[in-house]
């Protein structure tokens, strides 16, 4: 079991984001919003990252991973197959 708690976002210092001990740089949705708006232009990317917005609201995880790709418009199998994996879970867990 991970240790979850608050912790302010290292950007606007007034949100406040769920974190675990993990997570060194501490990044609210508001303050990454306009990175995520920026579009796919591979297909098969696109359909992956085609998930609910509450997903990348909850999860930081997900938020860097697709700040990833659109910055370096790559990814590794690992990355996506963890992508895969955390959207499952929380999509199990919202049912």
């Amino acid at each position: 079991m991970t240790i979850k708690y608050k912790q302010r976002c290292f950007k606007c210092k007034r949100n406040y984001v769920v974190v675990t001990s993990r997570q060194k740089y501490v990044v609210c949705y508001d303050c990454q919003k306009d990175e995520l708006k920026k579009e796919v232009k591979n297909a098969k990317m696109k359909k992956l990252f085609e998930i609910p917005e509450e997903f990348y609201k909850k999860n930081m995880f997900l938020r860097d991973i697709k700040i990833n790709y659109l910055r370096y418009e790559n990814l590794s199998e690992k990355q996506i197959e963890a992508f895969k994996k955390t959207v499952k879970k929380m999509k199990e867990e919202s049912k």
